[in-house]
């Protein structure tokens, strides 16, 4: 019987990729959703070589937070940036149908909060044409100074940058035929009032539609490095309603807080993107090197534990390579709806 080599000097048949995965993977959200769950001091044995701080009730400061993520974005912004053809190939697909469902058409004005490096801010442009445009906007500054640099390499004169904040707007109101945001809306403090602000920027009749990651049980690529950095450095759980990667991952969720915020029409659509690369070390570097939330949750350990720790995610991430790679699990949400 062929095998290979699995965790921990383990074998797996080659044959059974679905069960080695699905059982490895159970075994770590396990592990990791009662970690989270906790919010008293943990008590359990310090796992060797790997510091354990004690645990504390999260307190969230949505000042605090903003400030962090800025930072954070401040600092991942060239690499986010040269990550962009992966960014492409593996949200491009879900892009498409939030442009679609926004009914974004040539000619169209769009605005784009959290646009980030601009890819999907170019591809935006790409269905708006010449004679469209778009505003992208975000919060860091260093990466709207990377989406201009590449909008302007691509040739596309129809795209402005603005540094703004998604939860207050200033913009003119009733100005966009639509609004875009691709996994961004989850990491704001405030999301009704970002939604309400996106309503009073569309024209009557305007759509807006936004891409967000669905539970961390179907996003292993991502909720399995979290969980592991979390027990590494006994973070407490996130306070109910705090904003995150999966604030707005259960169904119905975000289509509830559309129609809060006034929109109609509401329309929602699950979709498998799975993140392809050639190595599980690969999604390490990728993580590694752009996902700033991650090293925000990393800063309490010291540098020999924070690549001991990287470590522990690789070995963890290799459940999801197979004969043609690594495929990571992710499942994206879309949901859109009209003024």
């Amino acid at each position: 019987m062929a095998e290979k080599f699995g965790m921990q000097g383990r074998r797996f048949p080659i044959f059974f990729p679905w069960l080695q995965i699905s059982t490895f993977f159970k075994r770590w959200f396990k592990r990791s959703a009662a970690m989270v769950s906790s919010s008293t001091s943990n008590t359990r044995a310090s796992k060797p070589g790997i510091r354990r701080n004690k645990m504390t009730t999260a307190q969230f400061n949505p000042v605090a937070y903003k400030t962090a993520t800025t930072q954070q974005w401040q600092s991942a912004a060239k690499a986010w940036s040269e990550w962009g053809g992966t960014l492409r190939e593996w949200l491009g697909p879900a892009t498409e149908i939030m442009i679609d469902v926004a009914a974004i058409a040539k000619g169209a004005k769009v605005l784009d909060v959290a646009a980030g490096a601009g890819d999907q801010s170019m591809q935006i442009a790409d269905r708006v044409g010449s004679e469209g445009y778009v505003l992208a906007t975000d919060i860091s500054p260093n990466i709207l100074d990377y989406a201009a640099a590449n909008a302007q390499s691509s040739g596309y004169g129809q795209i402005d940058f603005r540094v703004m904040d998604g939860e207050d707007l200033t913009v003119t109101p009733e100005q966009f035929d639509a609004v875009v945001s691709r996994v961004g809306l989850i990491y704001f403090p405030d999301q009704m009032k970002a939604l309400k602000g996106i309503r009073k920027a569309l024209k009557p009749g305007g759509w807006f539609s936004a891409i967000v990651y669905s539970t961390p049980e179907n996003n292993g690529f991502f909720s399995i490095p979290v969980g592991i950095i979390r027990t590494a450095a006994q973070l407490p759980s996130p306070a109910k309603g705090q904003p995150g990667p999966f604030s707005l991952g259960q169904p119905g969720v975000l289509a509830d807080l559309l129609r809060d915020a006034g929109f109609q029409n509401v329309l929602e659509k699950t979709l498998s993107a799975p993140l392809e690369l050639p190595t599980a070390a690969d999604c390490v570097r990728f993580e590694r090197e752009s996902f700033g939330a991650l090293h925000e949750m990393l800063k309490g350990l010291d540098a020999d534990e924070q690549s001991r720790v990287w470590n522990e995610i690789e070995t963890a991430l290799f459940a999801f390579e197979n004969g043609n790679g690594f495929s990571g699990p992710c499942e994206l949400i879309v949901v859109a709806g009209q003024k």
